[in-house]
């Protein structure tokens, strides 16, 4: 992989709901120096252009451009959002065999360009996208990132700080797994401040109970179905998880994010993309890291993967 010397460029292939968020997000918190924009409507992604444009006085110095692949060739980043949207009523695995035929498409265009770079995966079921980006690009399996559990982390934290009445940014924890209905919450390693959330609770709210708890991972999990159903999309959150990321890696930061990456032998599970905490920077992912599981937890990981495994083969021939 080439690490530009030159200006930063990231490639947004997708421009509906996610993707120009993203592009707003990276606009605001001057993230690249210079962003693409690729779309089969062209017409609308010449509209968000002029309007992203509009707001760059307002933030950062960035230039902005409808592109087209051949834009990929220079890229520090692909982005793929682009895709079938999940429907109410539809799981994120649902999509599979329709998205998988798109991104066919759309990586063998972007490594026609000569593209060197590191391609970010966000649209679902991102983990069953990731590995086939990985596949059809021939990339090493650092420079393939999907967004995996980052949003469901996030929203872990955020209902965990709401029902402590905490900054969030004093409440750690993860959701690992599927990006989808088997995810699940790493109690055993959920910390309030320094404190274990057993004993931070038991301190401070003794009220409360393992019942509350459950009820806040349901609300994390299910989070998805609930705004489809009331204004048909995610897009803000996820778009600004994706700028984070995005910075993680443009800034080399060597954060540990719950990503979608490549296990190798890693919670003992192989040859499949799933959401993991892993430090990420400029290079990629630079190693998984193997949280201590409870037995239970243990189990959930791999009944995760399992469901994984069974919804991709009939589009890869996986064991």
């Amino acid at each position: 992989m080439t690490i530009s010397k030159g200006p930063s460029r990231v490639v947004v292939i997708g421009t509906g709901y996610v993707g120009s968020s993203y592009a707003f997000s990276l606009i605001n918190q001057n993230i690249t120096d210079e962003l693409v924009l690729i779309d089969l409507n062209k017409e609308k992604t010449e509209g968000d252009v002029m309007d992203l444009n509009h707001g760059v006085p307002f933030g950062a110095p960035t230039k902005v451009w409808a592109g087209t692949y051949e834009d990929c060739k220079e890229a520090d980043i692909v982005v793929i959002t682009a895709g079938a949207n999940q429907q109410p009523g539809e799981t994120r695995l649902d999509l599979i065999e329709k998205n998988a035929a798109i991104f066919k498409s759309i990586v063998d265009s972007v490594m026609g360009a000569s593209f060197d770079g590191l391609f970010l995966i966000a649209t679902n079921p991102v983990d069953v996208l990731s590995y086939a980006v990985w596949k059809y690009s021939g990339l090493p399996m650092e420079r393939v990132i999907g967004s995996g559990t980052i949003l469901d982390t996030a929203r872990f934290r955020f209902m965990l700080s709401e029902y402590f009445e905490l900054d969030v940014r004093n409440v750690h924890g993860y959701i690992m797994g599927e990006h989808g209905d088997t995810a699940l919450p790493v109690w055993s390693q959920t910390r309030i401040g320094s404190e274990h959330i057993d004993r931070y609770m038991t301190k401070y709210k003794p009220e409360g109970t393992q019942q509350d708890l459950d009820n806040i991972f349901v609300n994390v999990r299910d989070a998805a179905y609930h705004i489809i159903e009331r204004k048909g999309a995610t897009h803000y959150a996820i778009a600004m998880g994706l700028a984070r990321l995005t910075k993680t890696i443009l800034r080399n930061e060597h954060s540990i994010l719950t990503v979608s990456t490549l296990l190798q032998g890693e919670y003992g599970l192989h040859d499949l993309y799933i959401g993991v905490p892993a430090v990420v920077s400029r290079k990629g992912i630079e190693r998984v890291v193997e949280i201590d599981l409870s037995e239970t937890e243990e189990k959930q990981l791999r009944h995760s993967a399992e469901v994984l495994k069974q919804a991709m083969k009939p589009v890869f021939n996986v064991q």
